[in-house]
Formats: structure tokens, C-alpha cells, sequence
């Protein structure tokens, strides 16, 4: 393993508790793109872009208090203060540290009993995630972060000053977009895939779609599924981690349908209407929690 440089800077960023750390560590170590990010005990470290192009590494770890996430930028950022108010708030919505989980709960009920700091994983990079949620669709989880693994190894920027195992930044937008479906068959995905994330893309360099600070979000939301190899699923996932929109229930997810045994995608929609308006929470309860079942609503399952 190589060593980089420890210089950098360290912040203290609060939140509401609780917290659960090693929950929130749990779901991105599980979906880490190797060569791009890594958890390495209770830390989590990833690449990233700051301004003018500059790479830089994040590491990231709860403070022994529990009062507080402890941020480090090191290896090749010497100028990170330059960017720093854009670095923090891409940490903030990664690890969803704005969010009010006494709300959440309050809404949630029972079934956020067992895990109430639970936050929703953001990004860092809206592209980057969009193109992982397709890379995602019909595969497993660990198959998702592999495709992204390789295409961070092909098309990434390589770190000159490599931290432990991460050695790559994630291939932006312009890089993929010069890219064929074919290109991509190497490296084990399937040309519709392939195809839909080069549009995304495409439009996404040449200004026709908007992944940042988007405001719109059923909008959006029409607009990605309006591209070919683009579904309800991927559009509302994206929606979920890219733009951390609190409200997303995704009914036909094969986990979720899993804990609706004998319900129809309409009937689960219609149950987790007494979660809104944070439904994208809900979702993650119900993936964490293989014991939850739902109760009898007889509203609900007369429903077509």
C-alpha cells in the first residue's frame, strides 16, 4: 500500500442526533468503488474534484464524542481552502448531516424504531452517481461498484499522488461522452446500459440536462426517464442519492416488494403514503430491517 501525504485540513461538522455511523459506513463500504473510495475501520475515504479541476482525497470519521462528523482532506490538496465552503457541503450531503431525524422518526413511527439515526447517503458528484444507478439496474449491488470499479481504472483520472488503495478520481461527464456503447463491452456491461449512461452523458456536457442543484425533481425525474434505457426505478433512485430528495418510494424495488408479500407495486404505493414526506427514509428502514411487516390496512389491499 502506498503512503501519500498527511497535510490537509480538518473540520468538525455537526448534526442532530443520533447518528448511525456504522450504518451509514456499512452502505457505502458494501457499494465502494474500488479505486475511488474505500472504508478502512470506522473511516471513509473517496476521491474527488474541487475547483479548477484540482484532485483531492476526503477522509472521513465520526468524533469519539458523537457530537459531530471529523472531515479530513489530505494527500494532494494543499489548496483545498480555496474550495472549501463546495467540499463541505458535498460532505453534508453525502452523509446527510442537515437532516432532522426527530421528524423523520415522528413520521416514520415503528418502523424507524430500531435504527433512528438512519440518514439518507447522498454524492459528491451527481454524474458519478447517475451513472452508477444505471450501471445498477438488474445486477447486484457488488456487481454495480465493480462496472464502476473498471470504468474509474479505463476513463479516470489517475491520482499522481495515490492515498492507500484509491488511486483514481471518477471519469467525468466529457470523458464518457466521447465514449461508444462498445467501449464499454469490455468491461462487462451491457450495451443498453452502456448506451443510456453515454447520453446522460452527452446531454449532460452539452448543457440539454441538468444532474446539479435541481429544484424540479418530479421534473427531473420525467426528463431522465424520457432517455432511452431509463426507467421509473433508476430516475427515482437517482432523485434519492443524487439530489437527496427526502420523498422517494420506490415501490417497485425488488427488496421493497420483498416486504410486501402478496401486494401489488399500487398497493405498496398506497401503504407508504403515510410515510410521505419522507419516503425515501421509509425505503431505507425497510432495507435494513428484514423483520418489519406491514399491518393489516384493508383500504390498502382492496386497492388496484
Amino acid at each position: 500500500m502506498k503512503r501519500a501525504a498527511t497535510s490537509g485540513l480538518v473540520f468538525h461538522l455537526g448534526y442532530r442526533p443520533p447518528y448511525d455511523w456504522p450504518r451509514m459506513l456499512g452502505f457505502l463500504q458494501t457499494r465502494a468503488v474500488s479505486g475511488v473510495e474505500s472504508v478502512v475501520g470506522q473511516q471513509y475515504c473517496r476521491s474527488t474534484r474541487g475547483g479548477a479541476g484540482r484532485r483531492r482525497i476526503l477522509r472521513l470519521g465520526e468524533r469519539p464524542a458523537g457530537r459531530g462528523a471529523k472531515p479530513g482532506s489530505g494527500g494532494n490538496c494543499p489548496s483545498l481552502s480555496r474550495v472549501t465552503t463546495e467540499v463541505l457541503r458535498r460532505i453534508r450531503q453525502l452523509f446527510d448531516l442537515d437532516a432532522a431525524p426527530d421528524r423523520i422518526c415522528e413520521a416514520l413511527g415503528a418502523l424507524a424504531a430500531d435504527a433512528p439515526g438512519l440518514r439518507l447517503p447522498g454524492c459528491v458528484s451527481s454524474f458519478e452517481q447517475a451513472t452508477r444507478a444505471v450501471l445498477g439496474q438488474l445486477v447486484s449491488v457488488k456487481m454495480a461498484a465493480t462496472f464502476a470499479g473498471r470504468m474509474a481504472e479505463r476513463w479516470g483520472t489517475v491520482l499522481e499522488q495515490p492515498y492507500g488503495d484509491i488511486t483514481h478520481v471518477f471519469p467525468q461527464a466529457a470523458r464518457i461522452a466521447q465514449l461508444q456503447p462498445e467501449d464499454l463491452r469490455p468491461l462487462g456491461v451491457q450495451l443498453k446500459r452502456a448506451a443510456a449512461l453515454i447520453e446522460i452523458a452527452r446531454r449532460v456536457t452539452e448543457g440539454r440536462l441538468q444532474l446539479d442543484n435541481v429544484l424540479d425533481i418530479e421534473q427531473g425525474i420525467k426528463e431522465l426517464t424520457a432517455l432511452p434505457g431509463i426507467g421509473s426505478w433508476t430516475a427515482s433512485y437517482i432523485a434519492m442519492r443524487a439530489w437527496s430528495w427526502p420523498d422517494v418510494f420506490l415501490a417497485g424495488d425488488y427488496l421493497i416488494k420483498q416486504r410486501f408479500p402478496g401486494m401489488t407495486p399500487r398497493q405498496i404505493e398506497r401503504y407508504a403514503e403515510r410515510w410521505r414526506p419522507w419516503r425515501s427514509y421509509a425505503t431505507l428502514h425497510l432495507w435494513h430491517n428484514d423483520c418489519w411487516a406491514p399491518s393489516v390496512n384493508t383500504e390498502v389491499a382492496a386497492a388496484e
